[in-house]
């Protein structure tokens, strides 16, 4: 069922700024069949492989190493030193296919929700923490020209929930924290941060449902509404109609 609250706070709010991966576009949706994901090709678990991912790697993050190679060896061998180069090499270049592939072949659900603010006049913004690899195809996105901000961690050397990056995203968009909404999966405590800053939160559920659920209501402390497809913040029929 559709959350009202969060279609309503949308309304209300100038400006509406996006977390990217797992919330507007997934890894793990374009993966194709029989293709391996990271961790599987280096053969390390996939729990080390989250733990350096997500918790230790903050210097690719922010763009401190930008060499995709130097970056998947740092990791890869943080957990098991004997990984060879030959592995590393092959298991970079699938990334970089991978996180393309997310780029480019982006839901026409999220396209359908970016189009319904714009025609909203709603100022749009997104945040993600992302190293160089990891974005290097958002220029062939079809999503991009809908921001008004695009603030990658690794440009900008801060990462969420590091207060600097949300305001870096508000003056971008010209707007105050109380004029905007954060959406995002709550990775990376994203939620809590922009709670902080003062901005309203949504939590989108339906990509982490199905690859972290256990995690779910631990980030939904911070959110101000829960939503579990994106498509539930579009505007009714009748909204639409009043739209000039």
């Amino acid at each position: 069922m559709k959350d009202r609250g969060a279609t309503a706070i949308i309304e209300a709010k100038k400006a509406v700024i996006f977390d990217l991966f797992h919330t507007l576009t997934s890894l793990e949706s374009t993966l194709s069949p029989g293709r391996r994901t990271t961790s599987e090709m280096l053969g390390v678990s996939r729990e080390a492989w989250n733990d350096q991912l997500l918790k230790k790697s903050r210097d690719r993050l922010v763009g401190s190493k930008k060499d995709a190679f130097e970056i998947i060896a740092g990791m890869a061998r943080a957990i098991d030193r004997s990984i060879s180069d030959e592995k590393i090499k092959a298991a970079t270049e699938n990334r970089i296919s991978q996180f393309a592939a997310a780029l480019t072949a982006i839901p026409a659900e999220t396209i359908t929700v970016l189009e319904s603010l714009k025609k909203r006049e709603k100022r749009i913004g997104l945040i993600s923490n992302a190293d160089v690899m990891e974005v290097a195809a958002w220029g062939k996105s079809k999503i991009g020209h809908f921001f008004d901000s695009t603030v990658f961690s690794c440009a900008v050397g801060c990462v969420k929930p590091e207060r600097e990056i949300y305001e870096l995203s508000l003056r971008e968009l010209g707007v105050s924290p109380d004029d905007a909404v954060f959406v995002g999966d709550g990775g990376s405590n994203e939620l809590e941060g922009a709670k902080k800053v003062g901005m309203a939160t949504i939590m989108m559920t339906g990509i982490i449902v199905r690859l972290w659920p256990e995690q779910i209501e631990d980030r939904r402390r911070h959110a101000d509404f829960v939503i579990e497809q994106l498509n539930e913040l579009t505007f009714s029929a009748a909204q639409e109609a009043r739209m000039p």
